[in-house]
């Protein structure tokens, strides 16, 4: 169960993402209660912006090209005075719409998944750390895959041996 369950999670929170090109992002803070919950884990997918409606919920950068980001409903859209797009965001535990419209460039994509809690394991494990534990966990799984088929086989050996033996004359 303990081998599932940590290949569950890698699958979930690491290699899904890696392969769709999407990010994990952890839940921070409690502007999306009742849909995400701090601590929560949301994958995002890249979208293109013109493919993107009111309703669905965003992550994107609080300040284009800054590394902070807020995972936040789409509430509207409109132009701006020179035609380009801009869209309004909302927590969905907020009482008011965010104050500043997000521009396209901010936005990093829509949540694909989210799966709560394992926001907190992503949260601890970043960078070279992160790095370090998939490869211990990785290495212990294969550990204890091997150590089981090894038993495994000298059990069926014993077992052969054993009726062999009673068999005999």
């Amino acid at each position: 169960m303990v081998i599932v369950a940590v290949f569950g999670v890698l699958l979930v929170g690491v290699v899904i993402p890696r392969v769709a090109g999407a990010t994990p992002y952890t839940i921070t803070t409690g502007s999306m209660t009742g849909t995400y919950d701090p601590g929560s884990l949301v994958v995002v997918r890249p979208t293109a912006t013109s493919k993107l409606r009111p309703g669905q919920v965003v992550t994107y950068q609080l300040r284009s090209g800054r590394a902070a980001v807020v995972t936040h409903r789409i509430v509207s859209t409109y132009a701006d005075g020179a035609g380009r797009l801009r869209f309004i965001t909302k927590g969905d535990a907020n009482p008011t719409p965010d104050p500043d419209p997000v521009l396209p460039e901010q936005i990093r994509g829509v949540v694909w998944y989210s799966v709560p809690y394992l926001g907190r394991v992503n949260a601890m494990l970043t960078g070279t750390v992160r790095t370090v534990v998939i490869g211990l966990v990785v290495a212990t799984l294969f550990t204890y895959a091997g150590a089981m088929i090894i038993s495994g086989v000298r059990d069926d050996r014993r077992a052969k041996a054993s009726a062999a033996a009673v068999s005999r004359p």
